[in-house]
């Protein structure tokens, strides 16, 4: 099994975590065109259910969640 000659400096650790961690980006967004709220792209809406013009998910009214709780 390999074993390492010597230890890996933090200096060292940290450049290679950087490389990495410089490369995350915030996932995309998008503005529905059904209600106009903020969603991901490549996602149902979840303020609405809609999804390229289509209704996907259902949604339960405000009303109805005040009723049931």
């Amino acid at each position: 099994m390999a074993v390492p000659k010597s230890r890996t400096s933090h200096k060292r650790t940290s450049q290679r975590k950087a490389q990495w961690l410089g490369s995350l980006t915030a996932p995309s967004t998008t503005v529905c065109p059904n209600c106009g709220e903020v969603a991901q792209t490549h996602r149902a809406c979840p303020e609405c259910g809609y999804y390229r013009g289509r209704q996907i998910i259902v949604m339960k009214s405000k009303a109805e969640e005040k009723a049931k709780s």
